[in-house]
Formats: structure tokens, sequence, C-alpha cells
């Protein structure tokens, strides 16, 4: 079964910082990349971050510095560290493998004091 699945999300005071998990299918993680994707109310789905199979990495400018994009072949995890963070970064954010039509259910990450 292809499944990803996200994890890690809340609610952070800005400049705080929060580890975002997609736990992937064996089928996907060995086979595609994975990016995260952010989408914030009214607004259209953003790419933030991606990681290839042989850990080459991209990042939105918006995070630059911030986030780090990460994967555990162990684990088939992929991660999204994500520090200094902003009332702009809250959003709902999807783990997605490059390519395909799989996608995660969502994992709501809120930065507010």
């Amino acid at each position: 079964q292809v499944q990803l699945v996200e994890s890690g999300g809340g609610l952070v005071q800005p400049g705080g910082s929060l580890r975002l998990s997609c736990a992937c299918s064996g089928s996907i993680f060995s086979r595609f990349a994975v990016a995260w994707y952010r989408q914030a109310p009214g607004k259209g789905r953003e790419l933030v971050a991606s990681i290839y199979i042989g850990g080459t990495t991209t990042y939105a400018d918006s995070v630059k510095g911030r986030f780090t994009i990460s994967r555990d072949n162990a684990k088939q995890t992929v991660y999204l560290q994500m520090t200094s963070l902003k009332p702009e970064d809250t959003a709902m954010y999807y783990c997605y493998a490059l390519g395909t039509s799989y996608w995660g259910q969502g994992t709501q990450v809120t930065v507010s004091s």
C-alpha cells in the first residue's frame, strides 16, 4: 500500500522550532524524490523543500537558511526541521512523492504568540 503520513505539526511561538516527519511506504521511499508543500488559508499550494534519492535538496527562497529537509533511509522517513518560525509560515504542510499522485493528509503548523 502506498502511503505518506505526516506528523509533528502544532502551535509554536514566533522564533520557535518544529520538526515535521513524513513516513513513507517503501515503494515510495526507494523510488521517488519527496517534497514538502504548504498551503495557507486562501492561498495556493507552495513548494517548500524537496530531497532527491541521492540527497540533493532544494528550498523555496522564503525558507532558505531556516528550514532543513533530510531523509532517514533506515526509517523510510523524510523530515522538515523548521527554525526561526514566522507567522507567515502558518499553513497546512503536506508531503508529496514527486512525479506521482501520492500526497499525505497534511499536518497543521500555526505560528502565533
